[in-house]
């Protein structure tokens, strides 16, 4: 299945049965900093549909989502994968992933200021309809999403995959306008019982409209193929909770954007 699936991520156009999917990678900014976007959508559907923003996990941007925003063309959305790091910047290893995320992590403003400039550079693409706009994130990225939705963003929902779940400013939650989405491992050793309270209390305060699934026998990082099966280190893939999670989402999706 892994060689599968990286067969996969090297290609950049897929073709299915309704037509080709187009990629190609957009320049953007927040402020002075160039940012590195991704799109894909099916050029053989007409019209304006709905746009999907994708946030990468610590390792920043790589074709682990956009195989993800491949995939979500081949179910008619446009699918466009934010670069919160900035054009050129990846980490070499989880050491230094660690120190780039945790600086966005330890600035919750500038980390909604890149997610917002990403969710602008989604919705500028002539294809998406504006009014129909959700978001994903895996690990840091589901951080990401769900600060994006504390922010207050005009958006019909988001979807957290694995993500840290705390809750450093429980009142953000009023401002949550859309939908919530949360796929996370039962077993996942990154996540307290303390965040996760926190996290539940925060959205129920709030008067969110929000799910959380977890799924058994799944630690962190459970979508992503490259990190293993070993539970033991905390971070593994589990393929139910994979294809559980997905299918999830697609139904989420298909709530809020009818």
């Amino acid at each position: 299945m892994k060689k599968l699936f990286c067969a996969v991520l090297v290609a950049t156009t897929a073709f299915t049965s309704r037509g080709a999917i187009h990629t190609e990678t957009v320049e953007y900014k927040q402020g002075d900093t160039t940012l590195e976007g991704y799109v894909a959508y099916d050029d053989a559907v007409h019209g304006q549909r709905p746009g999907i923003l994708i946030v990468h996990q610590w390792m920043g941007l790589t074709d682990y989502e956009k195989k993800r925003a491949e995939m979500l063309a081949q179910l008619g959305y446009v699918a466009f994968c934010a670069d919160i790091y900035g054009k050129g910047v990846l980490p070499k290893n989880t050491q230094e992933a660690g120190v780039l995320a945790g600086k966005y992590k330890g600035d919750r403003q500038l980390l909604r200021a890149r997610v917002k400039a990403g969710l602008a550079a989604l919705c500028r693409q002539a294809l998406v309809d504006q009014k129909r706009v959700a978001g994903i994130g895996y690990c840091f990225g589901g951080t990401t999403v769900i600060e994006l939705a504390r922010s207050g963003a005009d958006i019909a929902g988001i979807v957290c995959f694995h993500g840290g779940l705390d809750s450093p400013t429980p009142a953000d939650g009023k401002n949550i306008k859309c939908k919530v989405l949360v796929c996370h491992g039962a077993d996942d050793p990154f996540s307290s019982s303390a965040d996760m309270a926190a996290f539940e209390n925060e959205m129920r305060t709030g008067g969110v409209d929000w799910q959380l699934i977890k799924y058994g026998g799944a630690v962190h990082s459970f979508t992503q193929p490259n990190a293993g099966n070993d539970n033991s280190k905390g971070a593994a893939y589990n393929e139910k909770a994979d294809k559980r999670s997905w299918e999830a989402m697609t139904q989420f999706f298909g709530e809020i954007f009818k």
